[in-house]
């Protein structure tokens, strides 16, 4: 029997998510809310007006509507619980619990994390009072640093410091001047990595790991890799730098193991896992994890599947 999905957001993302679901013979509808121009009345595709805020009004609408999904693109929602509390209120729902989506809400969370479960990442240390932190930045024995700001800045809170001083100043723009906000209460500081960055995710159900095609987005705002961080404004897939061997060992070191160790911690990480990688001369590294499709890559990754 053909059902109807829900998916939760508004921009490119949603609008593959959508676009690709609606090719189903199993699905009969593909509502998005709020959407966006491109999913307004298109084939099986329109938008719905619905609260994504609400919770209890949203999980009226999925009965109402004899919605039999929901997915969730936007790592916001998820973050807020949103998975779970339509779960609860028995409406089926693709992506991580509250809990798990921490490893994307809070940089140090899933920096401590990484650490726990042996997943190789940069070294780091995490200050939620900015003198410590600059102190820190002026004895660090890294050449270059790199300040994130812990919570959700829509892939925009890392800043790429040239120097200790840019570093500091960083640490203040972040924890003083409130540049993101409450996502800067905390802030991490680590080494600056160098190599290729890929990225690579995988289908989840709280135990295996199903991964796709490996990607490679543009994130610097200007050519030669030159300006700030950018959510990601381009992006090709699949990569040439990732080989099948490499893949295999990305799925073993990174993926699984990261599942393992929430599974083992009482929060088992169900939906699409994201691991933004670096490939260094010594070796694979983790840089983030992020608990949905990323923008870029799932518009390009849709070609490859």
């Amino acid at each position: 029997m053909a059902v109807r999905l829900l998916v939760i957001g508004s921009g490119g993302r949603e609008h593959t998510l959508a676009w690709k679901l609606a090719q189903s013979p199993h699905i009969q509808q593909v509502l998005v809310a709020p959407g966006n121009a491109g999913t307004a009345n298109c084939g099986k595709i329109s938008n719905s007006e619905v609260s994504v805020s609400n919770h209890s009004i949203l999980a009226q609408f999925c009965k109402e509507h004899s919605v039999g999904l929901v997915v969730v693109g936007p790592e916001v929602p998820l973050a807020a619980g949103m998975v779970d509390d339509l779960q609860a209120a028995g409406v089926p729902c693709f992506g991580p619990s509250a809990k798990a989506a921490q490893l994307e809400a809070s940089k140090s969370f899933s920096k401590a994390f990484m650490d726990r479960h042996g997943i190789p990442t940069a070294n780091w240390c995490s200050f939620t009072d900015p003198q410590e932190a600059c102190s820190y930045i002026r004895t660090a024995s890294f050449p270059a640093l790199v300040v994130k700001a812990s919570g959700l800045a829509a892939g925009k809170g890392v800043i790429v410091a040239k120097d200790q001083e840019e570093a500091c100043q960083a640490v203040l723009d972040i924890m003083k001047d409130k540049t993101f906000g409450s996502a800067g209460e905390t802030v991490v500081v680590e080494e600056l990595l160098e190599g290729e960055e890929v990225s690579c995710l995988c289908f989840s159900d709280g135990c295996s790991v199903s991964p796709m095609p490996p990607a490679q987005d543009h994130k610097r705002l200007q050519d030669g890799d030159l300006g700030p961080n950018t959510g990601g404004m381009g992006a090709y897939c699949p990569t040439p730098q990732v080989s099948q061997e490499l893949l295999q060992q990305i799925r073993e070191t990174v993926l699984q193991k990261t599942v393992d160790g929430m599974k083992e911690e009482g929060t088992p990480y169900v939906g699409v896992l994201y691991a933004g990688l670096m490939l260094t001369k010594q070796g694979l590294k983790v840089l983030e994890f992020n608990c949905r499709f990323g923008d870029p890559e799932c518009q390009v990754g849709k070609l490859c599947v």
